[in-house]
């Protein structure tokens, strides 16, 4: 996510790069040669552990690092590993442990680690710099998604609550399996069976939740949304433990960030309203998809073990209905 990060006084992408930070796209996308056909994906992305087992939760951070190359069309060609760990504290084998699991995504997605950095921390992280290539006619972004057309969801939301439920102890064996299920699914699956569909804009759903993804893509596109609240997709666990007040403080921000952009029709359900501001570690893709190919796309995104479900569709916006706004329909 690029929201924020150009250095001061930066305010448009310099030649040669075809997507920068302006709509907060998943990753930069620049021209590799000069026909501009040829394209490279650049993204990084670093998390603090969301599960106990070091290996596991390597294997979800890269996971989650490699989706913003799937988001922009492209695919993972190589990566560096970022490691912040304190070898005063642990012992270098949970280091180790916290590597193969990153290894072990990055094989599965065929980019090779080429290298990395480390940095003493008292707090462990990881996550990896990831390099990616795309043919430009196959640049997916927020700024091409088109009025009329439907939102399909390629996973489940609550990776944020159930992380929580883990911190506390209370996550059941169940809910913990399918979380973990989740977040180390790769999003190449889901970007195939969008290219099958023509889907013509795409983002990964995690730190800012569905709704403030979604908002990235109405802004970089000048649309409004609705959301068909009652069918969003949930993990096992995740509704009882958002009743429960287990919510993260980042998924209450995003719910506040978008706040005023919201409109409510029908009988709010608060659980609902904070599983769609929840933010997701290693999230799936949400897809813009013109209407009568929606059903084919969810039909291929269930073959291929995806969720594959139409969440929403997008508006033209006007005054009574600004651009960014989102219909939360209850339904």
């Amino acid at each position: 996510m690029l929201e924020g990060v150009l250095p001061p006084g930066q305010r448009s992408p310099p030649e040669g790069v075809i997507v920068g930070a302006e709509y907060a796209d998943d990753a930069a996308v620049v021209r590799l040669a000069e026909d501009g056909e040829r394209c490279l994906v650049l993204t990084t992305d670093v998390i603090a552990p969301i599960v106990d087992d070091p290996e596991l939760f390597g294997e979800i951070a890269a996971v989650n690092a490699l989706s913003d190359v799937y988001a922009m069309g492209g695919a993972p060609r190589f990566v560096l590993n970022l490691v912040f760990f304190c070898d005063e504290r642990l012992p270098l084998s949970v280091l180790h442990a916290v590597l193969r699991g990153g290894a072990r995504a990055c094989a599965r997605a065929g980019a090779p680690v080429v290298g990395g950095h480390s940095v003493r921390d008292p707090e462990i992280k990881y996550g990896l710099a990831v390099t990616g290539e795309l043919m430009r006619p196959q640049l997916l972004s927020n700024r091409t998604a088109r009025a009329g057309q439907l939102l399909v969801l390629s996973k489940a939301l609550g990776t944020g609550v159930i992380g929580t439920a883990i911190k506390q102890g209370v996550a059941s064996a169940e809910e913990l399996a399918a979380a973990v299920a989740s977040m180390t699914c790769l999003n190449d699956q889901a970007l195939a069976a969008a290219r099958s569909h023509g889907v013509s804009a795409c983002t990964d759903v995690t730190g800012f939740g569905l709704l403030g993804h979604l908002r990235n893509i109405l802004r970089g596109s000048s649309l409004a949304a609705r959301l068909f609240m009652p069918r969003l997709p949930a993990l096992p666990g995740a509704l009882g433990h958002i009743e429960a007040g287990r919510v993260p403080g980042g998924s209450r921000a995003n719910l506040e960030f978008v706040a005023e952009q919201l409109r409510v029709r029908g009988v709010e359900d608060r659980r609902r309203l904070l599983l769609a501001a929840d933010a997701q570690t290693s999230g799936g893709l949400l897809l813009t998809v013109d209407a009568e190919r929606a059903e084919g796309l969810c039909r291929e995104l269930e073959s291929r073990g995806q969720v594959g479900v139409v969440v929403g569709e997008l508006l033209a916006a006007d005054e009574a209905l600004p651009v960014g706004t989102t219909i939360v329909d209850y339904t």
